[in-house]
C-alpha cells in the first residue's frame, strides 16, 4: 500500500532532510512541501495526504495552529518535527503519536515511520482523531505561568502577566516589564511555545508582545504593523506574522 506524504517545515534544510529519506522508501509519495502552516492547510484541503510531518514552530500559523484549524476529524495520521524537547513532547507520549527530535538519524526517522505506517494501515480513524484531541487538551493545560530568572546568585520568577514584550538578543531574550527589564538564556521559539497564544502574540521573529499591552495597531506596507504598547514603545510587525495580527483584530472587533 502507498501513502501520500506531505512535508511542512519552514526551514529549507529539514524539509530537504526528510525529503531524502522518504525517496528512499518505495511505498512512499510526496504529495508536495509547504513552508508555513497556512501554506499547509490549503495543501491538506486540496488533497487530503496519509501521512503528515509537521513542524511545531512556523512563524504565524504554528503546528499545534494546523491542526485546530483543520479539526481532529480531517487530521492525517502526524509526525510532528520539532528541534525542542519540552513539556509538548511527553503530550505526544502520552497520546502514543510520534515525533521527530531534530537532528534525527535515519534509524529514528524509521522507527516514526513504521509506526505511522500501522496507524494508516489500522484505519483506526477514531482512535487517531482521540489522539490529536488528546494532544490538543494536554497541550493547552501547559502554558506556564511564571519564567525563571537567574540574577547572579539569586533566582527570581516574573509573572507571565506582568511582561510586557519580548525581543530577541543573540541567544538570549530580553524580557520588558514595567520599569525595567531582565535576561535569560532562551531561545524566541521555546518561549512562545510555553506561552499561552490566546495572551501573546509572536509579531516578529524576535518579538513577543502580551496582547493586553497593544494600545494601537497602525498597517504599514506589505502586511506589515506598527505596534505601539501602553507604556509608548513602538514596534514594527514582520508580514509573515500578518494573519495572527490579522485575526487579533477580528477577534477584537
Amino acid at each position: 500500500m502507498s501513502l501520500r506524504a506531505l512535508i511542512v517545515d519552514d526551514e529549507d534544510l529539514a524539509r530537504e532532510r526528510i525529503r531524502v529519506l522518504l525517496e528512499a522508501e518505495p511505498d512512499i509519495i510526496i504529495e508536495g512541501e509547504c513552508a508555513n502552516g497556512k501554506e499547509a492547510l490549503a495543501a491538506i484541503r486540496a488533497a487530503p495526504p496519509d501521512l503528515l510531518f509537521l513542524d511545531i514552530q512556523m512563524p504565524g500559523l504554528d503546528g499545534f495552529g494546523v491542526l485546530r484549524e483543520l479539526g481532529a476529524d480531517r487530521v492525517p495520521a502526524v509526525i510532528f518535527v520539532t528541534a525542542y524537547e519540552q513539556y509538548a513532547l511527553r503530550a505526544f507520549d502520552y497520546v502514543a503519536l510520534d515525533y521527530l527530535l531534530k537532528p534525527f538519524d535515519s534509524e529514528r526517522f524509521r522507527e516514526a515511520l513504521n509506526r505511522a505506517r500501522e496507524c494508516v494501515s489500522r484505519q483506526d480513524r477514531g482512535k487517531l482523531r482521540r489522539q490529536i484531541e488528546g494532544i490538543l487538551e494536554a497541550v493547552g493545560r501547559k502554558r506556564v505561568e511564571r519564567i525563571l530568572i537567574r540574577d547572579g546568585g539569586r533566582i527570581r520568577f516574573v509573572k507571565v502577566e506582568k511582561i510586557h514584550w519580548i525581543e530577541a538578543q543573540g541567544n538570549y531574550a530580553r524580557i520588558h516589564v514595567q520599569g525595567g527589564g531582565h535576561m535569560v538564556r532562551r531561545s524566541m521559539k521555546d518561549l512562545a511555545a510555553n506561552l499561552d497564544p490566546a495572551r501573546f502574540l509572536r509579531i516578529h521573529r524576535s518579538t513577543i508582545v502580551n496582547i493586553d499591552c497593544i494600545k494601537e495597531l497602525s498597517p504599514l506596507f506589505h502586511g506589515e504593523y506598527s505596534v505601539l504598547l501602553v507604556d509608548g514603545t513602538k514596534l514594527t510587525s514582520n508580514r509573515s506574522f500578518k494573519d495572527d495580527l490579522e485575526r487579533l483584530l477580528k477577534e477584537q472587533g
